[in-house]
C-alpha cells in the first residue's frame, strides 16, 4: 500500500478525474474507504444508473448498479482491503446498464493509506471488458465502434456511398483449413481493399468476413467500378497462393442520397439488407440498395409476424377451400383438392405471396397440420352424401423435411375415421429436387399405408420420368401453363397425347388442370384423361358453399 500522506489528496484525484474525462473511453474513479465517498468519469452516468458522477455514499448506489449474483463478489474483497489483507483492487464483474442488462467490467485500483498505514483511498479505472474494439488487428482496420464515432463527421450532405463486401462461404475456409488460415485470408483481402480502395476512402472491419467502405464523394456507379476492382484483385490473390482455396466476394451498395435516417444504426442495416441480397441472388455479385426492395422485405416480415400470431390464436384468418375433381367420362364430381386461404383484416392474401413465407418461416408445419385436419373433417362429411368421394391435401418439402408427416397424417386418418384410399397426398414435383431419398421414404410409408400419392404440376419442373420411377405415384396432375400450351399448340397437344397414353400403359391416373371453357373440356376430353380440374366446373370455395353447390346436389341428382 502507499503512503497518502505523500500523495495527492482526494480532491485533488477528484480534481484530476474532471481534467482527463473528455480524453478517455474508459471510467476514472476514486473512492473513499473511510466515508464512502465516491468520484467517477462524467462519462460513465450516462451509461449506468449512477446517482451522478459524485455521490457520498458508494453503498447505497452500488446495490442499483452492479449486477445482483456479483454484490457478494465486491463486498468481499473490499472487506479484504479495508483490512489490510490486499494491497490492489484488481475484480472482474458486472455492472448493470441502465436497461438492467450486464455489463461486464475490471475495475482496477491502487490503495492508498493514511498516515496510520490505514487503507483510505481506492484510485483506479473501470473498462468494459466486452465493449466492442476500436479496431481489428487480424485485418489492420478499424472496426464497428471506431464507425459509430467517426460517422457523423463522414456524412455531410447527401454525397457519398457506403460499400459493404463479404466473402462467400468464408466459414467453409475456416472448417477446411483451419482459424488462423481464414484469419491470413482474411488479412490478405482486407490489404487487397486497402490498396484498391485508396487513401481517399475509410475502410472497416465489421463482423466475421465483412468489410465496409465509405466514399465521401462516390456514387452507386463509382461502387459498382470500385466492387469490380476488388474482385479482380482478389482473383489475382487467389492466384498468387497458388489457388490453394477459391473464394469469392459479394457486396451491398447503399447511397447516402437513398436514405433519410443516417444513424449508424441504420445505416448498418441497410447496407447489411443490400449484401444479404448479394448473396441471395447467387453470390459473386453485388446489390444496389433500393427503398422499395426494402418495403417489401418488410412487408414480408409483417405478413409472417401476422400469420404467427394467426397461428397461436388458433389460425385465425386461415382457411381451407375446395376446388372439384371431375370424372372425365361421367363428368360427376369424384374428388376436391384442398387449397388453403389467408385473409388479414385489411385484404385477402395471395397464395402465391403467403405460401413461401410459410416455408421460409417453419410455419407450414402448424399450417399444414391445421389444413390436413380441416380436409379430412370435410371428406368425412361428404362421404355421407358421396361413399367414394376423396379429398386432396398438397404436403410441402419442409413439413417432409422437418416434421414426422406420415405419422401426423396416419393420426388425423385416425381421429376422422377415413378410409386410408380416401385421402390423396400430393407432392409439388418442383420442390423436391434435392431431397430424393427423404421423400423416397415418405412415399414408400404411404405406399404401405395405402394412401395414394398425386405429383402435381408435372410438366413443370425437372427429371419427370426420374420421379415417376422414384415416387411412384398414383396419379400425375398436368399444370394449367401445360395445358395452354396443348390447348394452342399442335406439338405440345401431341405431347399431351402421349403423355397419357404412357400414364395409362404404367397403370397411373392423370388429372388435367386449368380447364375454363366448354371448348377446352372438348378438346382435352379427346386425348381421354381421367380427371378434369379447372373453373369450367368450379372455383375454389368454402366448405359450405362447396357442398351446397356440388354435393348435396349431387346427391340429389343420385
Amino acid at each position: 500500500m502507499e503512503d497518502l500522506s505523500n500523495k495527492m489528496s482526494f480532491e485533488e484525484i477528484e480534481h484530476v478525474i474532471d481534467i482527463l474525462n473528455p480524453c478517455v473511453d474508459n471510467y476514472l474513479f476514486v473512492l473513499n474507504l473511510k466515508n464512502g465517498h465516491y468520484v467517477i468519469s462524467e462519462n460513465a452516468v450516462d451509461r449506468f444508473p449512477l446517482p451522478a458522477a459524485d455521490f457520498p455514499d458508494y453503498t447505497a448506489a452500488f446495490t442499483k448498479v452492479v449486477y445482483e449474483e456479483d454484490l457478494d463478489l465486491l463486498s468481499q474483497d473490499l472487506t479484504e482491503i479495508v483490512s489490510g489483507k490486499k494491497s490492489f483492487h484488481n475484480l472482474r464483474y458486472r455492472w448493470k446498464d441502465k436497461e438492467g442488462k450486464p455489463v461486464w467490467i475490471n475495475c482496477r485500483g491502487n490503495v492508498l493509506v493514511d498516515e496510520e498505514g490505514r487503507p483510505e483511498l481506492i484510485t483506479g479505472c473501470i473498462n468494459e471488458i466486452g465493449k466492442k474494439q476500436q479496431a481489428d488487428n487480424v485485418s489492420g482496420l478499424l472496426g464497428e465502434t471506431s464507425l459509430r464515432a467517426e460517422l457523423s463527421e463522414l456524412i455531410k450532405n447527401d454525397k457519398g456511398v457506403f460499400l459493404r463486401i463479404g466473402i462467400d462461404n468464408f466459414k467453409d475456409i475456416n472448417e477446411n483449413k483451419g482459424m488462423e488460415y481464414g484469419d491470413m485470408i482474411l488479412h490478405k483481402t482486407a490489404e487487397c481493399i486497402r490498396s484498391i480502395a485508396g487513401s481517399e476512402r475509410r475502410i472497416y472491419r465489421l463482423v466475421a468476413d465483412e468489410f465496409l467502405i465509405f466514399g465521401q464523394n462516390g456514387t452507386a456507379e463509382s461502387a459498382v467500378d470500385l466492387y469490380r476492382a476488388i474482385r479482380e484483385g482478389i482473383d489475382e490473390l487467389i492466384e498468387k497462393i497458388g489457388y490453394d482455396v477459391f473464394y469469392t466476394i459479394s457486396a451491398g451498395i447503399l447511397p447516402i442520397s437513398a436514405i433519410q435516417d443516417r444513424s449508424s444504426e441504420n445505416i448498418l442495416k441497410l447496407s447489411e439488407f443490400a449484401l444479404a441480397g448479394a448473396k441471395e441472388a447467387g453470390k459473386n455479385t453485388y446489390v444496389i440498395y433500393k427503398e422499395e426492395d426494402y418495403q417489401k422485405f418488410l412487408d414480408k416480415k409483417e405478413l409472417i409476424h401476422t400469420m404467427r400470431k394467426s397461428v397461436n390464436q388458433n389460425f385465425e384468418g386461415f382457411e381451407a377451400y375446395f376446388q372439384p375433381i371431375v370424372d372425365i367420362k361421367s363428368q360427376k364430381l369424384v374428388s376436391a383438392e384442398t387449397l388453403l386461404r389467408f385473409r388479414t383484416k385489411e385484404r385477402m392474401v395471395s397464395p402465391a405471396e403467403f405460401i413461401p413465407l410459410l416455408e421460409e418461416s417453419g410455419l407450414i408445419i402448424p399450417v399444414g397440420r391445421f389444413v390436413l385436419h380441416q380436409a379430412l373433417k370435410a371428406c368425412g362429411q361428404i362421404q355421407k352424401y358421396i361413399p367414394d368421394f376423396r379429398i386432396s391435401v398438397n404436403v410441402s418439402y419442409i413439413q417432409v423435411l422437418k416434421s414426422d408427416m406420415l405419422t401426423e397424417i396416419l393420426s388425423a386418418i385416425s381421429i376422422y375415421k377415413i378410409k386410408r384410399g380416401s385421402l390423396i397426398i400430393e407432392l409439388t414435383e418442383s420442390g423436391f429436387l434435392e431431397c430424393d431419398a427423404n421423400f423416397r421414404r415418405f412415399c414408400d410409408g404411404l405406399k404401405r399405408s395405402e394412401i395414394p400419392l398425386a405429383l402435381d404440376d408435372f410438366g413443370t419442373g425437372y427429371s419427370n420420368f426420374h420421379y415417376l420411377y422414384n415416387l411412384s405415384p398414383d396419379t400425375i396432375k398436368i399444370d394449367r401453363s401445360f395445358t395452354l400450351k396443348a390447348l394452342n399448340n399442335g406439338y405440345e397437344y401431341n405431347l399431351l397425347q402421349h403423355m397419357v397414353e404412357m400414364t395409362h400403359s404404367i397403370d397411373l391416373k392423370l388429372c388435367v388442370e386449368g380447364i375454363e371453357t366448354k371448348q377446352e373440356l372438348d378438346k382435352i376430353s379427346r386425348i381421354e384423361p381421367d380427371y378434369i380440374q379447372g373453373y369450367f366446373f368450379g372455383r375454389p370455395c368454402s366448405f359450405s358453399i362447396f357442398m351446397e353447390s356440388y354435393v348435396t346436389e349431387e346427391s340429389k341428382e343420385k
